[in-house]
């Protein structure tokens, strides 16, 4: 992988971790959670819509959820266009690092919650938001 691939895949990174931030944002208002519901559900499958967004203290969650989503995402994008040409190794290992976090606590608190399916689809997310950077770019 070169270093301008990596340059524009951190786009593909940043987008993958915010474009689930909106999806949160609607499940604070009960009028616009469907998206959200539906999105929980599938994470906790099998679709049975079990998942529901009636209680004020989801709703909430949901809004913290929204904002750190797309905080982290606008973060990459930010890594990208200030940071990645003065230090692409520290940004790519800020991003690997970071999202592998992401991935062990979400993961573990997924199956202690008794939602194992969320481990599985974070395992698609991961590949999809990192792969690329497992390996340094070559000059």
């Amino acid at each position: 992988m070169s270093h301008k691939f990596h340059k524009f895949y951190l786009l593909i990174t940043a987008f993958v971790i915010a474009s689930f931030a909106p999806v949160f944002f609607l499940g604070t208002m009960l009028n616009t959670s469907e998206p959200a519901r539906w999105t929980l559900d599938l994470l906790a499958f099998p679709l049975d819509g079990s998942q529901d967004y009636q209680a004020p203290t989801t709703r909430f969650l949901s809004a913290l959820t929204g904002g750190f989503l797309l905080g982290w995402g606008i973060t990459i994008l930010g890594l990208r266009h200030w940071v990645y040409d003065l230090a692409p190794e520290g940004v790519r290992k800020s991003v690997v690092l970071g999202t592998v976090a992401w991935f062990c606590l979400d993961s573990a608190g997924s199956i202690a919650a008794g939602h194992l399916s969320n481990a599985f689809f974070n395992v698609l997310v991961l590949l999809v938001a990192i792969a690329p950077f497992y390996k340094p770019a070559k000059n």
